[in-house]
């Protein structure tokens, strides 16, 4: 929930500068917060860290509980999706060197 709020608190104090200086006449360009590479490597180091927690935890919990193998399984989505990007972040970096 803090981590919530505080992006909360970044995004609109980023949003009200910017329209403090558009209401200054000053030109601010429209760039995102990160490029695209590094959006995707953040992806990736997310949700593959998730699903690595989602499926260890649940393995705890097979130890006393074999039916929560079950649930352990539903972390293979997040954990194929963060490879996903890793590979997509590592194919950006490729062609921008390329």
């Amino acid at each position: 929930m803090a981590a919530m709020y505080t992006l909360y608190r970044v995004r609109k104090l980023r949003t009200d500068e910017r329209l403090a200086a558009l209401a200054r006449g000053v030109d601010v360009p429209m760039q995102p917060d990160l490029p695209e590479g590094a959006r995707s490597r953040r992806f990736g180091i997310l949700l593959t860290a998730g699903a690595i927690g989602y499926m260890a935890t649940f393995a705890l919990i097979a130890r006393v509980e074999p039916d929560a193998w079950m649930a352990a399984a539903f972390g293979i989505t997040p954990l194929a999706l963060g490879l996903g990007f890793f590979v997509d972040s590592a194919l950006i970096r490729k062609d921008l060197h390329a």
